[in-house]
């Protein structure tokens, strides 16, 4: 193991590791139990439409959390873990990549504010054109 695994694994064993493991494991619980009352609810509804879009929020950080802690399980060794957390990693980002089909915030507002930032940024890069 490389002394940059070791170390994270050593990190993860302490306390301010296990409290952020702890929270990005609440945080991959939130984004399943979102994603659970979104398949559950009636569709076009205000609920679906709260929880489609609280789970498009979520579901790329609980993907990387998930990432990390199958990361962690693997250089320490616990491959209960591993198997566990590669499953649940599967699930989520399967779930992410298709359904796109529903209406949430991104398909509006946001494709509006990438837009906006898009534009902002494309304005900034253009430079003055150097003087003769």
């Amino acid at each position: 193991m490389s002394s940059g695994l070791a170390s994270a694994v050593q990190f993860a064993g302490s306390l301010p590791g296990s409290i952020l493991l702890t929270l990005g494991q609440a945080l991959v619980v939130a984004c399943v139990c979102f994603d659970m009352v979104r398949e559950l609810s009636v569709p076009r509804s205000h609920g679906r439409y709260v929880a489609n879009t609280i789970f498009r929020t979520l579901a790329p950080p609980a993907i990387l959390v998930m990432a990390f802690s199958v990361l962690i399980d693997a250089a320490a060794g616990a491959w209960s873990g591993v198997s566990a957390g590669m499953f649940v990693l599967v699930v989520v980002t399967y779930r992410w990549r298709t359904s796109s089909d529903e209406d949430n915030w991104w398909k509006g507002k946001g494709k509006a504010l990438g837009r906006w930032l898009q534009k902002r940024a494309s304005v900034s890069s253009l430079t003055a054109p150097a003087a003769a």
